[in-house]
């Protein structure tokens, strides 16, 4: 069982043991509203991550995947997604890149603390707006590449990154994993 994305804005999910016709099993049509242009498969859980010209970051449980919608949506990159990848270890981390110059982490276990927001809200009015609205899933931006095309989390060293970029390739160790 394989997935695939395509520039029809689609996402698939093949059986190989499965004729020819009948392959295609499960199809999410208009996954993103231009192409999908990259999807990785979480090794731990039983979710997709997509990434479109749209700069958009979807979700997709496989248990929900014929209801055709995503469960999680963020839109952080100004710029078509080039690259995602769920951590080798923890299944609710990932990473993706983007042709905005932007390599971005992600943790999908970290929400909101609405007590913790009420308390602080006079705080956060004083705060920088640009910085109260980004997601707290959101955990570290690298910046400073040019036309990034991969990334790639280490296998063996925990939370060691490779990006590869028009500009040359960063090796970096990100804050948290």
């Amino acid at each position: 069982v394989f997935a695939s994305c395509s520039a029809d804005a689609s996402i698939r999910i093949w059986d190989s043991r499965a004729s020819p016709g009948k392959a295609s099993m499960l199809t999410a049509a208009g996954a993103h509203d231009s192409d999908v242009n990259v999807i990785s498969w979480n090794r731990r859980e039983p979710f997709l991550v997509s990434g479109g010209d749209d700069g958009i970051l979807k979700i997709w449980d496989l248990r929900l995947f014929r209801a055709g919608s995503s469960v999680a949506k963020f839109k952080q990159h100004s710029g078509p997604v080039t690259s995602v990848e769920w951590h080798p270890s923890e299944g609710s981390v990932l990473a993706a890149a983007g042709a905005d110059d932007q390599v971005t982490q992600w943790d999908l276990a970290v929400e909101r603390d609405q007590e913790l927001e009420a308390e602080g809200q006079q705080q956060q009015e004083e705060e920088d707006d640009a910085l109260s609205q980004l997601p707290p899933q959101l955990l570290f931006i690298h910046q400073g590449q040019q036309d990034i095309k991969e990334l790639h989390w280490h296998p063996q060293c925990p939370g060691v990154m490779v990006s590869t970029a028009h500009s040359g390739f960063d090796v970096f160790r990100t804050i948290s994993v």
